[in-house]
């Protein structure tokens, strides 16, 4: 019976959940301040180099290293590539002179101060690594 009332308090507590509250190993895309909203399709251009500025404003796009399980979850859901493809595309991206590749980081806490010191400056991280103030641009 106790085993019961355990399982029923359970269940609506996570019922009460807010539905964004089991997200929180999902990918949020931030930007510094001078940087506003921005879409899926004007994300995907820059990050393979289609695209250098969002509303006139030049970007500083980072990546986060090869390897990282969350620029794997990134290249997924964002670009629907994975590392080799995408490590191609910017491999002859780079041979025919259309430029280089976003340069990468080691990890959440680096592409938070780069995106907070650097105008223009775009990354993701997890959203469990959010804090306060960090402009979220996109949810993908």
């Amino acid at each position: 019976m106790t085993s019961l009332r355990n399982l029923i308090l359970l269940l609506w507590v996570l019922m009460a959940l807010p539905v964004g509250a089991a997200d929180v190993d999902g990918i949020v895309v931030i930007a510094h301040p001078s940087v506003g909203r921005l879409d899926l399709a004007t994300v995907q251009r820059l990050y393979t180099g289609r695209a250098i500025e969002v509303a006139g404003v030049p970007v500083s796009v980072v990546n986060l290293s090869a390897g990282n399980p969350m620029r794997d979850r990134f290249l997924s859901t964002v670009l629907n590539q994975d590392n080799d493809r995408y490590v191609a595309y910017w491999t002859v991206r780079r041979h025919v002179g259309k430029g280089v590749p976003p340069r990468e980081l080691k990890g959440s806490a680096e592409v938070i101060d780069h995106v907070l010191a650097t105008p223009g400056g775009i990354g993701y991280i997890g959203a469990a690594d959010l804090r306060p103030g960090l402009n979220v641009v996109l949810r993908p």
